[in-house]
């Protein structure tokens, strides 16, 4: 993906001040500024993800205190590893580096290779959003009383989960150039 299609870093470009944009036109430091503008669309996009994951994780307690109301306690356990797991992914995502590499360190992070990852990370938001729609699917199945149902979805929601964990375990590659 390249950066021209980056609607993160499109962002982050046009918010740009005026010393800014000064420093795009110094020779020597336009690159080290575009870097910085790259860095900072990461953050925004593992933001978006860390807040969408947020947002299923609250719905998922909601589902949890539904379940425990109509006394459904054969899906507790279940759920209550869905909200782990889904505590997880979302504390790595909020604590991941920002695709930051200082000018000692032994791995350098280049253009191409933050705007790969912040590919990924766009390929990271539609998975968070698969998570979304696999927690709102088991939430209808408990608000409309369908318990044995929801057991079902409470798989499926693990699965979309464990999708976007598996996934975003691979981004270090994407970090150090292992993959493409």
């Amino acid at each position: 993906m390249s950066s021209a299609s980056n609607p993160y870093f499109d962002r982050v470009k046009t918010q740009t001040g005026l010393l800014e944009k000064i420093e795009l036109v110094v020779p020597g430091f336009h690159g080290y500024k575009e870097k910085e503008m790259r860095r900072e669309s990461d953050k925004l996009i593992r933001n978006q993800i860390y807040q969408k994951l947020s947002d299923a994780e609250a719905s998922t307690k909601d589902i949890y205190r539904s379940l425990v109301n109509q006394g459904a306690n054969d899906s507790w356990d279940d759920t209550d590893h869905l909200l782990a797991r889904l505590d997880r992914i979302m504390e790595r995502v909020n604590h991941s580096e920002y695709g930051y590499s200082g000018f000692f360190d032994s791995t350098k992070v280049r253009e191409p290779d933050l705007d790969r990852m912040m590919g990924y990370d766009m390929q990271l938001i539609q998975m968070a959003d698969n998570v979304t729609a696999t927690i709102q699917a088991l939430r209808d199945s408990v608000d409309n009383g369908r318990i044995q149902e929801a057991k079902g979805k409470v798989g499926d929601a693990m699965k979309s989960v464990d999708a976007i964990e598996n996934a975003y375990n691979g981004r270090k590659d994407i970090i150090v150039g292992v993959q493409a």
